[in-house]
């Protein structure tokens, strides 16, 4: 009798042990996918989602896309800016001509005094000033092949663009006798310091010896080189 009663008090204990650890394992179940898989599907997505609308994070890294954005920003408005000279577009900033801004024509004058005509005008689409008063003009490139300035004429600057024009004149032979050498070319800059001089072809070949050459002046009448 006692020994049944004490399996039957074991399976008592044995049922009441099962019935706490599944009632314990329904509690647990729910919570864990919450805990873990929920957690981690809707961080994921989070994540994912601010990755493609480019959204910053908190913290401290919003004020360093901030400034990456606005300095971008500038540096885009500064190429701008330098865009009108990259394209050969150099009208209204009042830079000083350069002998490439021009185009030269240079003509035989016979009166009242034989004469070269040396005439500049801006190329097309720009605007520019002649800002030193003197082109510098040569026969060669030897030394005794260079115009001396005769101080005739001259306005200061002159700004070329359109059809405006800028005149000087150019005496070739300034002595006496048949001393000189022959040229077909003449060299002409805007300064002496100018990289770029322009070679420009002669009428004709003329005997040159002790050229001169006159200011930059608007009115032809007042580049008519006379020795001084």
């Amino acid at each position: 009798m006692r020994s049944r009663l004490a399996t039957r008090s074991a399976r008592l204990v044995l049922a009441a042990a099962v019935v706490t650890a599944l009632a314990a394992t329904t509690a647990c179940g729910p919570e864990d996918p919450t805990e873990n898989g929920a957690a981690a599907s809707s961080s994921s997505p989070s994540a994912e989602g601010g990755a493609d609308k480019g959204e910053a994070p908190s913290g401290d890294s919003a004020p360093s896309e901030t400034g990456t954005s606005a300095s971008g920003s500038n540096s885009t408005g500064g190429a701008g800016d330098k865009g009108g000279s990259s394209t050969g577009d150099k009208s209204g900033y009042g830079q000083s001509c350069g002998t490439n801004d021009l185009d030269f024509t240079v003509t035989w004058e016979a009166q009242p005094i034989s004469h070269y005509l040396l005439t500049a005008k801006a190329k097309s689409g720009i605007t520019c000033y002649l800002d030193v008063n003197t082109p510098s003009v040569s026969f060669g490139s030897a030394a005794d092949g260079v115009a001396s300035p005769v101080g005739q004429g001259g306005e200061d600057p002159i700004k070329l663009s359109g059809s405006s024009v800028a005149y000087a004149g150019i005496n070739v032979k300034t002595t006496e006798g048949d001393g000189g050498k022959q040229f077909e070319h003449v060299i002409i800059a805007t300064s002496e310091e100018d990289p770029n001089p322009a070679q420009i072809e002669l009428p004709d070949a003329p005997t040159v010896d002790k050229p001169i050459v006159t200011n930059w002046s608007t009115k032809r009448d007042e580049v008519i080189p006379r020795i001084v």
